[in-house]
């Protein structure tokens, strides 16, 4: 038996639902920052704010159904690969926090801004890496 999703829905695990839209929110993060680099247009400072906002939302949905897996089963918990996707997404989310509050702060310069977000994108690949190996390679949430 594969190590099982604790937090799921009809057998289906949450965490898996969840990660597409933070992912999604700190990419076009980075996306808009470059359109405003680009234009200048404050449209879109004002987008990548809300896209942090959203972004830093729903991972925090995304993680407490990710703790409740690898509270849930004991085989998660000793995947390293657990921990690193883990420990790099909590990296990603501090980033974007800040991110986020020297933007609201009017504190952040727009260059400052895209380089985090670029460096959140990178650990974003790294972290989706891990959390595809979990799957395919330790059949976390799998159903044999």
């Amino acid at each position: 038996m594969n190590p099982r999703s604790t937090a799921q829905i009809a057998g289906h695990p949450i965490h898996p639902m969840l990660i597409p839209f933070p992912v999604a929110c700190f990419v076009l993060t980075l996306v808009s920052d470059l359109a405003f680099l680009k234009s200048s247009s404050g449209f879109f400072s004002t987008a990548s704010l809300y896209l942090l906002g959203v972004g830093l939302i729903t991972a925090a949905l995304a993680a407490v159904a990710g703790l409740i897996d690898v509270l849930g089963d004991e085989r998660i918990r000793n995947l390293s690969d657990a921990w690193l996707h883990a420990g790099a997404n909590i990296i990603a989310v501090l980033i974007e926090l800040y991110n986020w509050y020297g933007r609201y702060q009017s504190s952040l310069s727009v260059n400052t801004g895209a380089i985090l977000s670029g460096v959140v994108v990178a650990i974003l690949l790294f972290s989706g890496w891990k959390g595809w190996e979990m799957v395919y390679k330790h059949k976390v949430g799998v159903q044999e």
